[in-house]
């Protein structure tokens, strides 16, 4: 029967933490002196003093008798210290114009675990290098775009992206942008955007049916009708021969507006089904936009392809350019008779944009000639389409409610896997009896569960646990920032979530045992050597017990380094070949890979050498799971004296010949659980059977035989 054990040992941790919280210093700031920046911006460049109210420095160029201001320079980490995957912000240095431009874009320090040691940094250098020469006014776009270079006179501003690093290098450019931005709203007079948590929410009990003409005079359809005198009068100026005559009142293009995700849109111009589908594509937070147009000229080109960005057609609220995308929906619409064979598309603009429903949105629609015969020269003129929903579709923000929940809503089918695989680990772990009632039964289960950890938990939704993760609050709580960016990785969070309450009830061994990707890999290559015939080493028990203590020790490094360090701390937690093993795939370069390849060898011939000796991460759940408060391993008093059946076959060591149970060291097997009910494998079981009273009886008279 399992007994209560009160958690004391939580006095421990609490102490732990208060040193931490007691040692934490100012929230992380800029580095950059002076003298530094005069290094970054030598002549013909002079760098002034640090502006009083605002972290910049103002940089100046000479213009014969007296200086110029060239540009602003500052460190996005005054701005915008958004954390990446290790808790710790990356910090860029960004000069910018007096128009917006970006003159130089650096990164100055990161510590993203996909660019250390990983693809290297040299990809995420010529990353930054990309920005240079754009401009805040444009839009720009990470990675590339099927309609790129299509269309003449492209709105959209487009560079590159890393292969294997998308989300780091989006957290660079949200990072740049939105430190840029700040400067600009402060010292260029740019408007700039809203904050994405921040925006008004549209209603969703606004409901009422309505016709097309119902719409337009409510102000949810808006338009804009541009006659080719329009286009003419605003081509006047450059040159290109616009011939027009007579034709001046005839329409060139009509521009029809409107808001989907207002129900009084969406359920009035979509069917039931294609409403709820149109919900179903987007995140929540995202905005859904229908343009359509008629006329000799759209805004989709011959050669748009769905799916992809338009190149004659853009989105502004105030000075923030925004990216619409083609949603590629086929649903019908409910449109008027002149309008149903008119170019119509529904645009997704994404929720951490920061479009604001309650203010008006500025659609452009491109038109461009050419001005010459030989080497044309391409002049391209805008046409203003502005859209404002009405008041009463809106509702205004009370709460700074934070952007994570779109990509809980994008994962939420990996989630729901994860969910149920873990509410079949806990029933099985909880009610044991019906797994081990044979060998054969728990480990083809085990072994099922293993394989679903690494592919499922590991291998593709990335769930792997590290000392990353601890590290990263350590570093998080030293430098006084939120705790927030731990919500973007919903698969982490969920599997914390488990592990914490499992170390409350089992111990270190529910994770380490079950739900580790690296630890499944090494049960897996352990159970493919000992069919090969490969015999395992076992330590002698003194032995066994020092070299646990190695963890522990190599625990409280990395964890000490994450005080003092950020950089050290980069380097110290490789020695977990997490990364290698299961982030990248063993894309990395020889020396880890070979580290990754050494440690699986040793599992061969010591069962699970990294996980029992060295793992910091082991280490660490395996002093927080000291606050368990179950002693759920049963124990017969023959236990230890005289049976060590037990104790022979733990293939973790972790019990004493004593017969109790280490469950720090314990990686919840259920090996012992199986022998433990079995009356042909627990010895003190067959001792009983044996004591058993046998009645006499007669054999059976053979036939044939004689009386």
């Amino acid at each position: 029967m399992a007994s209560l054990r009160w958690p004391w040992t939580a006095w421990l941790l609490a102490l732990v933490l208060g040193l931490l919280l007691g040692a934490a210093g100012p929230a992380q700031a800029g580095v950059m002196t002076r003298d530094d920046m005069r290094k970054a911006f030598p002549a013909p460049l002079s760098v002034g003093e640090k502006d009083t109210q605002l972290p910049v420095w103002p940089i100046f160029r000479q213009d014969v008798t007296r200086p110029i201001l060239a540009g602003y320079v500052f460190e996005s980490i005054d701005f915008a210290p958004i954390p990446g995957f290790s808790g710790t912000p990356l910090n860029l240095l960004v000069a910018l114009d007096p128009k917006g431009a970006f003159l130089d874009v650096r990164v100055l320090s990161h510590h993203e675990p996909v660019f250390l040691e990983g693809l290297g940094e040299a990809p995420l250098f010529r990353f930054a290098d990309q920005y240079k020469g754009l401009s805040l006014q444009q839009n720009i776009k990470v990675g590339s775009n099927a309609n790129r270079g299509e269309e003449r006179g492209s709105a959209n501003v487009y560079i590159d992206g890393v292969a294997k690093a998308t989300a780091s290098v989006r957290i660079l450019n949200q990072s740049l942008l939105s430190s840029a931005l700040r400067v600009a709203r402060a010292r260029l007079g740019f408007a700039g955007g809203q904050d994405p948590d921040q925006v008004a929410r549209v209603r969703r009990d606004t409901y009422a049916p309505m016709d097309w003409n119902a719409l337009r005079k409510a102000g949810l359809v808006q338009h804009l009708a541009i006659t080719h005198g329009m286009v003419e009068k605003a081509f006047e100026d450059s040159g290109v021969e616009m011939p027009v005559a007579g034709r001046e009142n005839e329409i060139f293009s009509t521009l029809y507006v409107a808001y989907l995700n207002a129900p009084s849109v969406g359920r009035n111009l979509l069917s039931e089904p294609g409403w709820q589908h149109l919900l179903g594509r987007i995140d929540d937070g995202d905005h859904a936009l229908l343009v359509i147009a008629s006329g000799p000229y759209s805004f989709v080109g011959d050669k748009f392809v769905r799916g992809a960005v338009p190149d004659r057609l853009t989105l502004k609220q105030g000075d923030l350019p925004l990216e619409l995308r083609d949603l590629d929906l086929d649903d019908p619409l409910k449109l008027p008779a002149d309008l149903r064979g008119a170019d119509a598309k529904v645009f997704r603009v994404i929720g951490p944009a920061g479009l604001d429903p309650a203010h008006t949105l500025n659609f452009a629609l491109r038109v461009t000639r050419d001005k010459g015969m030989v080497y044309p020269e391409r002049i391209s003129r805008s046409f203003a389409v502005p859209y404002t929903l009405p008041a009463d579709q809106v509702t205004l923000p009370e709460a700074d409610n934070k952007g994570w929940q779109g990509i809980w809503r994008a994962r939420a089918w990996e989630l729901a896997v994860l969910a149920a695989a873990l509410v079949l680990l806990g029933v099985v772990l909880a009610r044991p009896k019906w797994i081990v009632a044979t060998p054969t039964r728990l480990a083809r289960f085990r072994t099922g569960y293993l394989v679903f950890t690494l592919v499922f938990i590991g291998w593709f939704a990335q769930g792997q646990l590290s000392i990353v993760n601890i590290t990263a609050l350590v570093q998080a709580l030293v430098a006084r920032r939120e705790l927030a960016f731990f919500l973007y990785d919903p698969m982490t969070v969920a599997l914390w979530a488990f592990v914490a309450l499992t170390l409350v009830v089992w111990g270190r061994g529910t994770f380490c045992g079950w739900l580790c990707p690296f630890g499944a890999m090494q049960e897996l290559v352990a159970q493919v050597a000992r069919f090969a015939g490969i015999r395992r080493i076992k330590l002698h028990r003194d032995l066994d017990a020092k070299l646990k203590w190695v963890k522990y020790a190599v625990l409280s490094a990395i964890v000490g380094l994450a005080v003092v360090s950020p950089t050290w701390t980069d380097g110290a937690v490789e020695v977990e070949p997490f990364k290698t093993a299961i982030t990248l795939g063993f894309v990395r370069s020889w020396p880890f890979v070979a580290w990754v390849a050494g440690l699986l060898l040793l599992n061969v011939f010591l069962y699970k050498g990294f996980c029992r000796y060295l793992c910091p991460l082991g280490a660490g759940l395996g002093l927080l799971g000291r606050v368990r408060l179950l002693r759920w391993i049963p124990r017969r008093k023959e236990c230890g004296t005289p049976c060590q059946t037990c104790r022979h076959r733990c293939e973790y060591q972790a019990i004493r010949p004593s017969g109790a149970i280490v469950y720090e060291e314990c990686f919840q097997c259920l090996d012992c659980v199986a022998i433990h009910d079995s009356p042909q494998r627990c010895a003190p079981l067959i001792a009983r059977g044996r004591a058993r009273v046998i009645a006499i009886r007669p054999l059976p008279t053979l036939a044939g035989s004689e009386a």
